[in-house]
């Protein structure tokens, strides 16, 4: 579920790219922006050497997000970042093609389940490809606003606004996600705690600024370390040496 859902007023269509698009870190050019500190916004932000397809790309079918009378079910919500979660999707899909494995996930959470949107900021898919996930407005990068906020998910129970959800696509309760998604799993968080001033190997007293409901937590953490599951699989005891190969990729 999600921290609160009402709802609000139509927003129009995004004007997204209908490709994905590449970005670059560190030794390729950036190592200066993401060296400045404190946090940066979103929008000046440089990403990591992963590609990105936008929800256009992937094909979200942005009509399931209204009311039959045009109204938006679950319209954005923007916090600071705090914590970043990972998660398998554990979907039991079967599709070879990853995009519309992403587009039944996001039937699923927007009309099965009633969120109104999916529930992950990111996905990722096992040829290291990462999918925008949560709609986030049309003034921003992906999963946030023109300031650097981030939009609020829906894939923590109780914790979901502050707290970054990534999803690789697949079940991993016995074995690891392939080294492409592991990849593009380092250079996305790499990415988003280089934008957000965060330490990768950090632990945070969290604080859910619509509840007020708080928690100590790891920044890089797995779903287990918020709930009694087996998300993210085999990822979560692979999380202190991910959160090194993190830190590495941060310059300085």
């Amino acid at each position: 579920m999600t921290d609160p859902n009402p709802a609000g007023a139509r927003r129009p269509a995004r004007p997204v790219p209908l490709v994905p698009r590449r970005v670059f870190l560190g030794a390729l050019g950036v190592a200066g922006a993401l060296s400045v500190v404190p946090r940066l916004p979103a929008a000046a932000a440089a990403s990591a050497a992963y590609t990105l397809r936008s929800r256009a790309a992937w094909g979200a079918d942005e009509t399931l997000r209204y009311t039959a009378g045009g109204t938006e079910i679950w319209p954005p919500e923007y916090y600071p970042v705090q914590t970043l979660t990972v998660h398998h999707t554990d979907d039991g899909s079967t599709d070879p093609d990853p995009a519309a494995v992403v587009r039944a996930i996001y039937r699923n959470d927007t009309v099965g389940k009633g969120y109104g949107d999916i529930g992950y900021n990111f996905l990722i898919d096992r040829n290291g490809l990462v999918y925008e996930g949560r709609w986030s407005g049309t003034d921003g990068t992906a999963a946030h606003d023109a300031t650097g906020r981030m939009v609020t998910g829906a894939h923590v129970q109780g914790y979901n606004s502050g707290n970054l959800g990534i999803a690789l696509l697949g079940t991993f309760t016995t074995t690891p996600p392939t080294t492409a998604a592991r990849t593009a799993l380092v250079q996305l968080l790499a990415d988003l705690v280089g934008r957000h001033a965060l330490v990768p190997a950090g632990k945070v007293l969290y604080r859910n600024p619509v509840s007020g409901v708080t928690r100590a937590a790891p920044v890089i953490g797995g779903h287990l370390d918020w709930a009694a599951t087996d998300c993210p699989g085999t990822v979560w005891s692979h999380l202190p040496a991910i959160r090194a190969e993190v830190a590495a990729l941060i310059p300085g």
